[in-house]
């Protein structure tokens, strides 16, 4: 069966993975981009925006990860776009006319659209399902390749709680935030069912993987 995969999910040394206040001139909230600096850095970044440069360390490394073999996403609606995007019909995401995905989106919202057919291959659908719910449909699209859950950090961690993620990739930024949403609020002992390693990068990131045990 194919995988449930996270990739690049940025939190600050007290755990948030997005600030308080997200709008849509403040996609991050407060965090601004100072979750992301080490991932913009990137030769892998600059690459997918057709840009010279950027850094081929072991932070490239773990960012590179992100597309290989997915066939699928599954976000929230925090990340498709700020609050009150729904009363809003000619909102697409962040990204323009070719987002970044080139596959199915599936986003998780309680008011569900019509799906949106973007350039580049990237189609949106709009679900109100439960975790296993959404996987069952985003498997079935991505045509036995793996699913990657795209984040926010609530999407992210019902997807861990609910015991569905075989592996994730966490980037610890030095930096803290003092508020806005975090990642691991409500996953006490999630390291019991989990294999962790730790890198540590001279941009001050530490990349946690976690794979799962028994899988």
């Amino acid at each position: 069966m194919s995988e449930v995969r996270v990739h690049n999910l940025s939190i600050s040394l007290d755990g948030f993975a997005t600030g308080d206040g997200q709008s849509l001139e403040a996609p991050f909230g407060h965090a601004g981009q100072r979750l992301h600096e080490w991932y913009v850095g990137t030769r892998f970044f600059h690459e997918m925006g057709n840009q010279p440069g950027g850094s081929v360390g072991a932070d490239n490394a773990f960012a590179a990860r992100h597309n290989p073999g997915i066939g699928a996403e599954i976000m929230g609606a925090g990340k498709f776009g700020p609050p009150g995007w729904q009363d809003d019909p000619d909102w697409k995401g962040w990204w323009g006319p070719n987002p970044p995905f080139h596959t199915p989106v599936f986003v998780l919202t309680h008011r569900p659209w019509a799906s949106i057919e973007m350039d580049g291959g990237t189609t949106f659908h709009f679900l109100d399902a439960s975790p296993s719910e959404a996987l069952e449909r985003a498997r079935a699209a991505a045509g036995g390749q793996d699913v990657r859950i795209g984040g926010g950090p609530t999407v992210v961690r019902d997807f861990v709680a609910a015991g569905l993620v075989d592996q994730m990739h966490v980037a610890q930024v030095p930096i803290v935030l003092g508020r806005g949403v975090r990642l691991w609020d409500g996953l006490e002992s999630v390291e019991q069912n989990y294999d962790i390693e730790a890198v540590s990068t001279p941009s001050g990131v530490t990349h946690l993987t976690f794979t799962a045990r028994g899988r």
